[in-house]
């Protein structure tokens, strides 16, 4: 007979073996689930530590105005500041968490400063997590305690100061994904240098997504430099007795006579967008206004696609009378050009020195009073290097470059001025050169080589006028508008027009006048 106790015996103890380790089990996962919770308490206390001191606000409607809360701008910190606690309002530019800090870069316009998050008694864990995952380029509030440090941040403007955060809050949120980054955005332009990262955005990116381009702090400056040309402008020519005039986009006619405008649906019919304000500034001359200047859009319908052409530009246009002679106004127009180099040299050094970072070139020089040439003078240069242009005959393009290097060479100047133009490239209604029947009382202005104005004397006899217009092969018909203003006596007058992204391309140096365009329109481009 077969005893089976032993059986019975092994597959108890394995049973109690099997309780013994399901308990044991138990004990852990209640260990565990304790020591999880003990975390989770200490989460929740080091969120208590900063709760209320950072997050999202909530949309500003203007429901609330915190006018006790001054806001400091990101170019004022300095070091005299420092261990005051402070309010900003800037961009995140970068931010970079390691361990239990985070930095972060603030940028405000072309200014940058760092600041810091530490975890602490007042910074929480949670805070500093939260303030590595704001996607760059969001709006932020901050509250910050200004601090000296021992060595210069030399990737911010502000080097001598860095901000202890206290408070972040998001007022506006950035998307995550930038279909451009500003540092690429911002990168030197600087062919010859090997060494430099080779990362380029280019024009059409830059363009499609310019409100993040124009962020750069190059950009920055080149538009608030540009504004500043329009001030001098504007300041210079109201001293000297000018009055500002606004005169129609929307004409009849074609302004200057040729093929290239733009024709818009007006109503039961058609108009024009205006090539030039010309017609309305001589006018306002026989309105006796004597001294006009206007700032406004400029529409050409040419479909070119170079590098200092656009559809439409911000026109800079001036006319005067004189008593005797044209070149009181030609030389009027070369000092107002004086006045705006030497107001951009002595008041825009900064932003000038920032362009520069990204976009090199050699300064811009100029002489007092400026140099006039005759457009004879031009030739000889010219032939003289063994180029040869007609009496009668325009300059192209490459020879107005060529003799822009001529004349730096020999006068080292980057602006000047050519007189007396042929009569046979010039339009119908420029006064001829009652000295020589194949020049005429017309001069243009040049920047690095490259026109920047054309301006002459205008014909103010009716007559005159129209049988200058029948020489030229025009329809009196088409142009009547033009000729019945100065029926009732015009004093003699001359101006000019000058395109406004063209002068601040020269003199900065730059390669593409879509640089000085805020948002430029071409033939191929009407947005954004």
């Amino acid at each position: 007979m077969v005893d089976d106790k032993p059986n019975e015996n092994a597959a108890s103890k394995a049973a109690l073996k099997k309780e013994a380790k399901k308990a044991e089990k138990a004990a852990k996962k209640a260990e565990h689930k304790q020591a999880g919770g003990e975390n989770l308490q200490n989460v929740k206390e080091e969120v208590d530590v900063s709760l209320g001191k950072y997050g999202k606000l909530p949309l500003i409607q203007s429901n609330a105005k915190n006018s006790d809360r001054k806001f400091l701008i990101v170019s004022e910190l300095n070091k005299s500041l420092s261990g005051q606690n402070v309010w900003v309002r800037a961009r995140l530019h970068t931010s970079r968490a390691r361990g239990k800090q985070c930095f972060i870069v603030l940028r405000q316009k072309e200014f940058t400063v760092q600041a810091i998050l530490n975890v602490s008694d007042v910074v929480s864990k949670s805070m500093v997590k939260f303030s590595s995952g704001i996607p760059k380029e969001s709006i932020l509030d901050i509250e910050a305690k200004v601090s000296e440090v021992p060595n210069n941040i030399a990737s911010c403007t502000q080097q001598d100061v860095e901000l202890a955060v206290t408070q972040l809050w998001v007022v506006s949120m950035s998307a995550p994904q930038l279909p451009l980054q500003i540092d690429d955005a911002s990168r030197p332009e600087k062919a010859e240098d090997e060494e430099a990262l080779n990362i380029r955005v280019n024009q059409d990116t830059r363009l499609d997504n310019r409100i993040l381009d124009l962020r750069t702090p190059a950009n920055q400056a080149i538009f608030r430099l540009e504004a500043g040309v329009c001030r001098l402008f504007r300041e210079s020519l109201t001293k000297r007795g000018f009055v500002e005039i606004h005169t129609p986009k929307i004409i009849s006619a074609a302004s200057e006579g040729g093929a290239n405008v733009f024709t818009v649906s007006y109503f039961k019919g058609n108009a024009y967008l205006a090539q030039s304000p010309q017609l309305y500034k001589q006018m306002a001359i026989a309105s006796d206004f004597e001294k006009v200047f206007t700032i406004g859009a400029v529409f050409r319908a040419e479909d070119s696609n170079t590098h200092r052409h656009l559809t439409e530009f911000t026109g800079l246009d001036l006319e005067m009378a004189f008593k005797y002679h044209y070149h009181d106004v030609m030389l009027t127009i070369g000092n107002l050009f004086t006045e705006i180099f030497k107001g951009l040299r002595d008041n825009f050094q900064r932003e000038i020195s920032i362009i520069n970072q990204q976009y090199p070139s050699e300064p811009f020089v100029f002489l007092d009073p400026p140099l006039v040439l005759e457009y004879n003078e031009g030739r000889k240069m010219l032939a003289e290097v063994g180029v040869e242009v007609g009496e009668e005959e325009d300059l192209s393009t490459p020879t107005e470059k060529l003799l822009g290097r001529l004349v730096k060479a020999k006068y080292d100047t980057d602006f000047y001025i050519l007189d007396k133009y042929p009569l046979a490239v010039r339009p119908f209604y420029t006064m001829p050169d009652p000295n020589n029947p194949k020049s005429s009382n017309s001069y243009d202005m040049f920047m690095r080589g490259e026109e920047i104005l054309s301006g002459a004397q205008r014909i103010h006899d009716p007559d005159f006028l129209t049988e200058r217009a029948k020489h030229h092969g025009i329809d009196i018909s088409t142009i009547a508008a033009y000729i019945d203003s100065f029926k009732y006596g015009c004093p003699p007058h001359a101006g000019g027009g000058i395109g406004l992204e063209r002068v601040v391309m020269l003199y900065l140096g730059l390669d593409n006048i879509r640089k000085t365009s805020m948002f430029p329109r071409d033939p191929k481009r009407v947005t954004p």
